[in-house]
């Protein structure tokens, strides 16, 4: 989905237009646009709103350069779920301003059961003109060294992004691809399974929050959790760092992830089991930033 990324953004802008960023962001989609010298424009989200972007502020960003709006739901870092009405609001918006809606669903398969149809894009006449949507295999199916992704989009965008690709890759490696093809009909128990797993984390990782005063979950979903750290006048850098080396967990800091995020970190939890997990509210109780 990565590369997915990089040669949508290339499709659809060329250096010195822009793309809309909603920050937090998954720092590789900031670095890929700067490497293109296409212009990010960030478009803060605010913890209180679950960070999910504001319609009315994403066309306030709008203008003549902008070519796509940029939406990762499940998030990558923060975890936010975008509602379904949400992400319907930004497409129509995109398609009212002729631009396009880059919608990066990675994570899409570890939503929780009732919520597992994250939007009905699909549903609507005319999508393949506006929309560009990206997954990857690799989480569902745990099939990370593969490498292996989708784009889903009209055909004349595909066609473009078809010309960018043969530059980039040539061919996708085949080997992966027959695996999948074969997987996706016959492992449906499985990723059920897999996707149950994961949501019984998240919720072992809520229990442990709440354990450790001060330490507040402002998002979480799918791998990540965005957690505000209850020190102030600290960085979330320092405190990723004190945390790291004095207590044993990893988590990244939310400058990483764009501005305005010092006050938080990112926490990845479905890799960790639940016992591993019940750890953390005391790891977390005796830190000290002294």
């Amino acid at each position: 989905c990565n590369l997915a990324f990089f040669v949508a953004a290339m499709a659809v802008a060329k250096a010195g237009e822009k793309i809309v960023l909603p920050a937090p962001w998954y720092f590789n989609h900031r670095t890929i646009l700067d490497m293109l010298g296409i212009g990010t424009v960030p478009l803060p989200c605010r913890a209180e709103d679950g960070f999910v972007p504001d319609v009315e502020r994403i066309a306030a960003a709008i203008d003549a350069k902008t070519r796509a709006v940029v939406l990762v739901s499940p998030n990558n870092p923060c975890g936010a779920v975008y509602p379904a009405e949400a992400i319907r609001a930004v497409f129509e918006l995109c398609r009212a301003r002729g631009i396009f809606l880059i919608l990066d669903e990675t994570y899409r398969d570890f939503l929780p059961a009732g919520l597992d149809r994250a939007h009905g894009l699909y549903a609507i006449p005319g999508w393949q003109g506006t929309l560009i949507d990206l997954y990857s295999f690799s989480k569902a199916y745990c099939v990370p060294g593969y490498r292996l992704g989708a784009i889903a989009a009209g055909s004349a965008t595909i066609t473009e992004i078809g010309k960018v690709l043969d530059n980039a890759q040539i061919c996708a490696p085949r080997v992966g691809q027959v695996a999948l093809s074969q997987a996706i009909g016959r492992t449906g128990a499985w990723r059920a399974a897999n996707r149950a797993m994961i949501n019984a984390r998240a919720d072992a990782f809520r229990q442990a929050v709440a354990t450790a005063p001060g330490w507040r979950i402002d998002s979480i979903g799918a791998y990540f959790a965005y957690l505000a750290h209850p020190f102030e006048g600290v960085t979330g850098v320092a405190v990723a760092e004190r945390l790291a080396r004095r207590r044993g967990v990893l988590a990244l800091p939310g400058a990483y992830f764009g501005p305005g995020q010092e006050k938080h970190l990112r926490f990845a939890f479905a890799n960790a089991d639940e016992a591993a997990l019940a750890m953390l509210g005391e790891r977390l109780k005796g830190l000290e930033m002294g």
